[in-house]
């Protein structure tokens, strides 16, 4: 007795159902490699979008950067002896400032293009920074006779300078106004940014303070990477789905319909850092620097270091369609084995034949459920396009259901079969952390049903046999 003839015994026909299902599994493949490519399309886009508005930013610094003159000996060969040298190079001493105090005011913005749309936004930042010289400074090797306090650099990290708008940074200290230079910023910001030359003359007597205010534009996400002795950075935004990521997290933090506030608080001693820092001079390509002193050479520029830690907020979309559609085209073959399962029921019970066209047409219609709500959902959202694509599946199946199975009310248990997988998939795409529990349920429910009505069934008997 064939696989495919026609008195087909019933572990035949678990056999061919099952066939068909693997020859679904190449469609319900293709589907998922549509959803990435749509994703890949969307990122795109979104980037051609936010290109020229300025990307994911990261905040840094101030940092007050002295040059200072140091000894330096070295070791050469001369006549075949060794001859030790000397000579004096400029090398920077890095300070941090004991106490940062920063606000910043987060203005989101959706822009769209055709069916694609991104989150930017604009950040206006003011604050200011408290410098003082350190008591334990000849730990460092260095006086403040050698300082060239003068020369002193202000510095401070943005990623993606680009996103510098509007009225140009204000910077101050001791209240006078500062002239900017672009670059020179530090390097968790990979040198990005923008500097000034300051006198730092009063440092030798009494602590500094440095006031600031910029504007800038970034989409995706925006970072802090506290620097400070001790940092205090208050933020608030209308946007309502905020993601707090990286190394610290805020301590106090407030979430609503109309926005959110946090508060980061981070001291050096977290951050694994002294406020203190000694190299040898360096400096991104910012413009001319000053004229440096005569007779004193320049040390060449240190190897570049890694970043470290930051305090991240993510501007979320509250769904992202595109996941939601990948998670739903993976439960693909639940549909599939569970429709499948009720036609086999009908079949070996029933005694209603169901063809492997039969069979390969329905489950066409279950995967081409997948290909419409990603169509529909790039147009007018997930929970809309669900009812749309879902509606239309279970309709399509039912009304072809009723003429394959030769009854309306065989064909009515097929639509509630579907409608309740439709509802119980929404579920789970919403209760993610319960999706696992949810779908082994499901599964153990329907195994326990089909070996309850095929208790006394015959799988290796012929047709008529197996309904006697």
């Amino acid at each position: 007795m064939g696989l495919f003839s026609r008195d087909r015994s019933p572990g035949a026909k678990l056999a061919l159902a099952v066939l068909i299902g693997i020859l679904l599994a190449v469609p319900l493949f293709s589907v998922w490699l549509m959803v990435y490519d749509r994703q890949q399309q969307s990122e795109t886009a979104r980037a051609g979008i936010a290109e020229g508005w300025g990307g994911p930013q990261q905040m840094a610094g101030p940092l007050l950067v002295i040059p200072y003159r140091a000894s330096v000996t070295e070791t050469v060969t001369e006549g075949n002896r060794p001859v030790v040298r000397s000579r004096q190079v400029w090398q920077e001493l890095t300070l941090s400032p004991e106490l940062v105090d920063l606000s910043t005011e987060i203005l989101p913005e959706r822009r769209k293009r055709s069916i694609y749309e991104v989150v930017v936004y604009e950040a206006a930042v003011s604050g200011k920074a408290r410098f003082a010289m350190p008591a334990d400074l000849s730990r460092f090797g260095v006086a403040v006779t050698d300082m060239a306090l003068d020369r002193a650099e202000l510095r401070f990290g943005l990623t993606d300078p680009r996103g510098l708008f509007g009225q140009p940074p204000r910077v101050s200290v001791g209240g006078r106004s500062l002239r900017l230079q672009p670059g020179g910023g530090t390097i968790a910001t990979g040198n990005s940014g923008f500097f000034s030359w300051v006198d730092a003359g009063a440092l030798a007597g009494a602590p500094i303070v440095a006031e600031f205010a910029y504007t800038f534009r970034g989409n995706g996400w925006l970072s802090l990477a506290p620097q400070g002795g001790d940092t205090r950075w208050n933020v608030r935004s209308p946007w309502p789905h905020p993601s707090f990521k990286g190394s610290f997290l805020p301590v106090q933090r407030s979430v609503s319909d109309q926005g959110f506030t946090a508060t980061y608080r981070v001291g050096n001693l977290a951050l694994g850092q002294s406020l203190v820092s000694t190299g040898a001079a360096s400096g991104p390509e910012r413009g001319p620097p000053p004229p440096p002193m005569r007779g004193v050479e320049v040390a060449p520029p240190p190897g570049a270091a890694g970043p470290g830690y930051n305090a991240q907020i993510d501007l979320v979309q509250p769904v992202d369609l595109y996941s939601r559609v990948n998670r739903a085209t993976k439960y693909g073959f639940l549909f599939i084995g569970f429709t499948f399962l009720a036609f086999l029921l009908f079949d070996v019970i029933g005694g209603v034949r169901v063809s492997a066209v039969e069979y390969l047409l329905v489950g066409v219609a279950l995967v081409l459920f997948f290909v419409l709500l990603l169509a529909f959902a790039e147009v007018i959202g997930f929970a809309a396009a669900y009812v749309l694509a879902s509606a239309g599946i279970v309709g399509l199946n039912t009304a072809y259901s009723a003429a394959v199975l030769k009854s309306w009310r065989r064909a009515g248990f097929i639509g509630a079969l579907l409608t309740a997988l439709y509802v119980v998939l929404y579920i789970l795409l919403s209760l993610e952390a319960f999706s696992l529990l949810i779908g082994s349920l499901m599964l153990f429910a329907a195994l326990a049903a089909v070996m309850y009505l095929t208790r006394n069934l015959n799988w290796g008997a012929g047709q008529a046999e197996a309904q006697a």
